[in-house]
């Protein structure tokens, strides 16, 4: 070492030659951290300031300076030095060639307190002693410096191990590795083969150096362990011999371009066979070396053996796109398939999916317990696993109880059926479990196409509305993905899901239809019909939206609704007629959903009393089909409402079951007759046979004190035959399209006056 002025610098106990007295090892140590900081801190990636990361050095500048002297001499806390460094975001390239030349060309001055060596300009160092550990003989500085050069080895051994231990990228890492390898492999190549040797023998990783016509010329025992053992690397091997079937595809013009002097490295992820068949896999980094004229003279391969890690990664991805339960291709992997086939030319073949559904799946669940469920879900995944066997088809699990295939060719359509049939056979024997036959069924929606004509969406929102189809049909059977079907299916869905908000934003209104008295022509009150005033699809019926609301809950609310605003409006009527006149009675209609609903009398009451209407002024229409069968407790809301006033009318009498004799023991006041029994007395002559039904119904309903509403009356021969057969009143076209309430009062007044 030379002093700032060019000369001799000598580092003793006594003092300097000034007179000085010589500093102490703890000022040693921190001038040492100084220097280290120094030259470390630019190339790190630490947050620690210069001065905070000066602070964090020192302790490990003792740790050093300790072990150096200590005895027995031990290089474990050099490891934990590499280690500690690495903690502090030392981990740049540039860091650790910094951090050993540090303390190759200070440690050993700076963990002396007294006499060190004193270099002469010519470079030579005089025999010096460093002090040992209390209680042990003094260090010779060839010990010293030996000592120092372990330590480094150990230091940068523990700064690799510590490497590994963090989650970093291993491409980073052996790119720093390969780096820093090459760098040394040619400054030993082109300065001394001794020093070479040592970064050759000492390295972690697999090196090894072939010549540009492939011969294996020498690799250290880091690449022989990873093949099994130096025979492996036997005279004449060359690497020509290590491709593998599962090279990267592009890995032979790479080698091509590297020994042609082309490129100077490639890296790659490569698989080889070793001698005993085993395989091993490695990060590959191959280098070009050059002579000092820049001419190729040899390749240096650096390996990384990654096979326990290929292997983790291999049983994560298998994880991460397999169904735990079932074993089968999850969502992930189908969807990747799918996207692939996808991604083909546009002449490539076509494609089919089958989307299946279990039916009733939930009650199993719900009913035999969870673990049963996945019981049944196994052997469901055993029997449609054997339906595909063919190559181009994939069978997945993507849902609790839902699977897609996946099956390709130029028949798609074809096979997506044929396939979906044999599914559906293979479940068709029930399935045994914990001594029960449970019954399995299931809907299949399928889809076809070409690719490049449909998007990954559209072909599993089509399949899922096409399944929903079968499953509307009756369930257990498969549907073939059709245009027109489908947007009817998406329309319905449409409404669905605008329902709730409808009635929030004020969407329905209702119209009233006119009931006149069939024996004088007057109005005698108006059915409540409600209507969807739809932002897109424009005015609705009820027939397009009330069987949605009776499956989504949503018409009990509905029909407080329209119970509420017929109400007010029977009461509006009230107010403005006549006090002599009659007052207008309004007809609303009943759901199976509102007949059951436990408020349904208490919320009648209510409206009623909210209104201020009569009783007599409500009758409330409910289907005959939603009668049949009906115990005591079902009819025990109708009679409560009787007993009130509440006039009940059977609406569509005549198209259940007509079984007259129940008609004796149901709370109703009016038979409402379905348009289907009137229509052959819209001309003259009339049918006789309807002119026969109309006349015995009225006959009967008479007989019980019932009185007779007809439906769909539109001319005025088929009024006039319904007034002749006793008829009460009448609703149609004839007298009137449903319209807003002024209408109906126009119309009311028209027949006082």
């Amino acid at each position: 070492m030379t002093s700032e002025s060019g000369g001799p610098r000598c580092d003793r106990g006594a003092g300097d030659a000034a007179g000085h007295p010589a500093p102490t090892e703890n000022e040693q140590l921190r001038r040492f951290a100084g220097i280290w900081c120094r030259a470390v801190h630019p190339l790190a990636a630490t947050t620690m300031t210069p001065d905070e990361f000066e602070v964090y050095l020192l302790p490990l500048a003792h740790r050093l300076s300790a072990a150096l002297r200590g005895s027995p001499f031990d290089t474990e806390a050099a490891y934990a030095v590499g280690a500690a460094l690495v903690n502090a975001q030392c981990t740049e390239p540039e860091a650790l060639p910094a951090i050993l030349g540090v303390i190759d060309a200070h440690l050993v001055s700076c963990s002396s307190s007294a006499e060190v060596s004193c270099a002469d300009p010519s470079g030579e160092s005089s025999s010096a002693e460093l002090p040992a550990a209390p209680g042990h003989e003094p260090l010779a500085e060839e010990e010293a410096r030996a000592r120092c050069v372990r330590l480094q080895h150990a230091l940068a051994a523990g700064f690799v191990r510590e490497l590994r231990k963090c989650e970093r990228d291993e491409q980073e890492a052996i790119s720093r590795a390969a780096l820093a390898a090459r760098t040394e492999a040619e400054k030993a190549l082109h300065a001394s083969e001794a020093k070479f040797q040592a970064v050759f023998e000492g390295a972690v990783i697999g090196v090894g150096i072939a010549g540009l016509d492939g011969e294996v010329l020498v690799v250290n025992d880091a690449m022989a362990r990873m093949f099994g053992g130096m025979d492996f690397f036997r005279p004449g091997r060359n690497v020509t011999e290590f491709v593998h079937p599962d090279d990267v595809p592009g890995a032979h013009e790479l080698y091509r371009e590297l020994v042609s002097g082309e490129r100077d490295h490639f890296r790659i992820e490569k698989p080889h066979y070793r001698d005993d068949g085993s395989e091993l896999w490695t990060n590959l980094t191959v280098t070009l070396l050059r002579d000092s004229s820049g001419a190729p003279q040899y390749q240096l391969a650096l390996a990384e053996d990654i096979t326990e890690h290929r292997q983790l990664r291999e049983r994560l991805r298998y994880e991460a796109t397999h169904d735990e339960l079932t074993g089968l291709p999850n969502r992930t992997l189908f969807l990747e398939r799918l996207d692939q086939v996808l991604a083909a030319g546009a002449d490539a073949e076509r494609f089919g999916v089958c989307y299946l559904d279990l039916d009733g799946f939930k009650a199993v669940n719900d009913s035999l317990g969870h673990v049963v469920g996945d019981r049944m879900l196994k052997a469901v995944a055993e029997r449609l696993q054997r339906c595909v066997k063919a190559p181009d088809e994939l069978l997945a699990r993507v849902g609790g109880d839902e699977f897609l295939a996946l099956v390709t060719g130029p028949a798609a359509q074809a096979d997506g059926a044929g396939l979906a049939r044999r599914m559906l056979a293979a479940l068709a024997e029930p399935v045994r479990i914990e001594g029960r036959e449970l019954r399995v069924r299931a809907s299949i929606g399928v889809v076809d196409g070409r690719a490049g004509e449909i998007g990954r969406a559209e072909v599993l929102r089509s399949a899922d509305i096409t399944m929903y189809r079968a499953k509307a049909a009756g369930g257990n059977r498969y549907e073939i993905a059709d245009a027109d079907s489908n947007a009817r299916v998406i329309a319905r869905h449409s409404l669905t899901n605008g329902l709730p908000s409808a009635l929030e934003k004020g969407e329905f209104f209702i119209e009233y239809q006119p009931l006149v008295r069939l024996t004088d022509g007057t109005v005698r009150g108006a059915e409540a019909l409600v209507r969807w005033l739809h932002p897109v699809h424009g005015v609705l019926g009820p027939d397009q939206f009330i069987p949605l609301a009776e499956d989504t809950g949503l018409i009990v609310p509905l029909g407080r609704w329209v119970l509420e605003q017929a109400a007010r409006q029977a009461r509006e009527w009230r107010d403005a007629a006549d006090d002599d006149g009659e007052p207008l009675r309004v007809n609303v209609n009943l759901s199976p959903c509102q007949l059951s609903h436990p408020t349904l009398v208490s919320d009648t009451v209510a409206v009623l009393e909210s209104a201020g209407l009569c009783p007599s002024a409500l009758c409330l229409e409910v289907t005959e089909n939603d009668l049949i069968g009906a115990d005591e407790s079902a009819l025990r809301p109708l009679r409560q409402l009787a007993d009130l006033g509440v006039d009940i009318a059977l609406d569509d009498f005549g198209t259940g079951y007509s079984n007259l004799s129940y008609l004796r023991r149901l709370p109703v006041s009016t038979l409402k007759l379905d348009r289907s029994f009137t229509r052959g007395m819209q001309r003259a002559p009339a049918d006789p046979v309807d002119v026969k039904i109309v006349e015995g119904i009225v006959s009967l309903a008479h007989t019980l004190d019932l009185a007779v509403t007809v439906e769909g009356v539109e001319t005025a021969v088929q009024a006039e035959h319904l007034r002749g057969l006793g008829c009460d009143t009448a609703q149609g076209w004839y007298y009137a399209r449903p319209g807003p309430p002024e209408r109906l009062h126009t119309l009311a007044l028209a027949d006082a006056s």
